[in-house]
């Protein structure tokens, strides 16, 4: 049989059983991935996963960052009969050697049908193995460090939704406020069925922000298929991958509450003009639209550095501007004879004079710290404008945060 796992929060990437032929043809057990591609779906590509063996059936549930894989399987490693793994990307379609997730839970019978929800926290799965209703009842768990290993005591999810007969396969939108749940109980002629259930906030994940939009080429403004990224703004670490749609553009990736994210799509030729957002404080699920530009490498281009961040009135670079300025070295290293002007525009709050000059300072730490990058001073020139070139109104707060940016201008190629 073949059958999809997961499916990435854009639905633009399926996890799928077994591995497959160039032709489509089944070539075995194991699990792979495919992409969405303008005239449908490409061809499922098998995952390597280091040392992945199993002698049961597999279940398995991708995370919505892309970045972990948890697997109810057999193996030697097992404290009972199936327990549940975790293996982690490790780049490309390589994944590490599957982990046991540890005793607190897995037992010493079959624990089946992980699901991590969205806020890459809260672990929701079946097992007989602890006190319940029937045969098989779900119970939540949550990580409580990196580790993958240390976890909160199951909870189980209790009557309202665990019958006395048998359920599993619980699963959650990034909302949180339904769940679906396959149970043998009270089914069509006995059947087996699926149900939704309103869950209660007791047993809801931590909240998510779920962002959506679609990437647009910025001379053009069509939309474009893109690899997307977000990190955490103050260690510049990639979090999460995900894909924009081949025929519209659009993506659609998950911010778990509690940092301050970095976002932007990716294609080779094209400079990233990047987003952020700050899930910090978040206490409740949210959706907002954010459309993300990529800006073809041509002279006369000019590309916002959105991610530049400095305190107030000043002009030394926080460490939350250092993921941004990393790319722009990299451009600079992939294109070996462009040369940029560097430019530094406030609002209107303040002399003009005043402004002027912290906007020169602000545009020469920026190339300041490319050239400790090894980037040669010649290709670079550091101008501040200060509040004479608006793109937007100074009479909102919104339209002078629009106002105070630092950009880069491609001088020659």
């Amino acid at each position: 049989p073949n059958f999809i796992i997961s499916s990435s929060p854009d639905n633009n990437t399926l996890l799928i059983s077994n591995t497959y032929k160039p032709d489509g043809s089944s070539l075995g057990g194991g699990i792979s991935i495919a992409n969405r591609t303008a005239s449908g779906w490409e061809v499922p590509v098998s995952l390597e996963v280091e040392n992945f063996v199993s002698n049961s059936t597999n279940e398995f549930c991708l995370s919505t960052d892309r970045k972990v894989i948890i697997m109810a399987v057999l193996r030697d490693e097992c404290i009972g009969r199936k327990d549940m793994f975790v293996t982690f990307n490790l780049g490309g379609n390589k994944w590490s050697k599957p982990k046991n997730m540890g005793n607190i839970i897995n037992t010493k019978e079959d624990e089946s049908s992980p699901f991590l929800a969205a806020d890459g926290v809260s672990l929701y799965f079946s097992s007989p193995g602890f006190a319940g209703y029937g045969s098989n009842d779900i119970f939540v768990s949550k990580r409580l460090d990196d580790t993958w290993t240390n976890w909160s005591t199951p909870q189980n999810l209790g009557k309202g939704i665990n019958s006395d007969g048998w359920d599993a396969y619980f699963t959650i939108p990034a909302s949180g406020n339904y769940a679906y749940v396959v149970s043998n109980k009270n089914g069509i002629e006995g059947s087996t069925d699926i149900l939704r259930i309103k869950l209660p906030e007791a047993l809801k994940p931590k909240p998510v922000v779920l962002i959506s939009g679609k990437v647009y080429n910025s001379k053009t403004k069509e939309p474009m298929f893109a690899n997307i990224s977000y990190s955490k703004l103050k260690t510049n670490q990639e979090i999460g991958v995900a894909l924009s749609n081949p025929v519209d553009g659009n993506y659609k990736i998950v911010l778990p509450a509690g940092e301050f994210y970095g976002f932007l799509a990716q294609k080779n030729d094209f400079i990233s003009v990047s987003e952020n957002f700050d899930v910090s404080e978040i206490n409740e699920y949210k959706e907002i639209t954010r459309d993300l530009y990529l800006t073809p490498v041509e002279v006369g281009q000019v590309i916002r550095l959105n991610n530049i961040f400095f305190d107030f009135s000043k002009a030394i670079l926080r460490n939350e501007s250092f993921g941004d300025l990393d790319r722009l070295v990299e451009v600079l290293r992939t294109n070996p004879n462009m040369k940029i002007e560097v430019a530094g525009h406030t609002d209107n709050l303040g002399s003009a004079q005043g402004n002027l000059i912290l906007s020169q300072n602000r545009a020469q730490s920026v190339v300041d710290y490319l050239i400790k990058k090894n980037i040669a001073k010649d290709r670079l020139i550091a101008n501040g404008y200060g509040l004479n070139i608006p793109t937007s109104t100074n009479s909102t707060e919104e339209g002078r945060q629009k106002n105070r940016r630092v950009e880069f201008k491609i001088m020659t190629k």
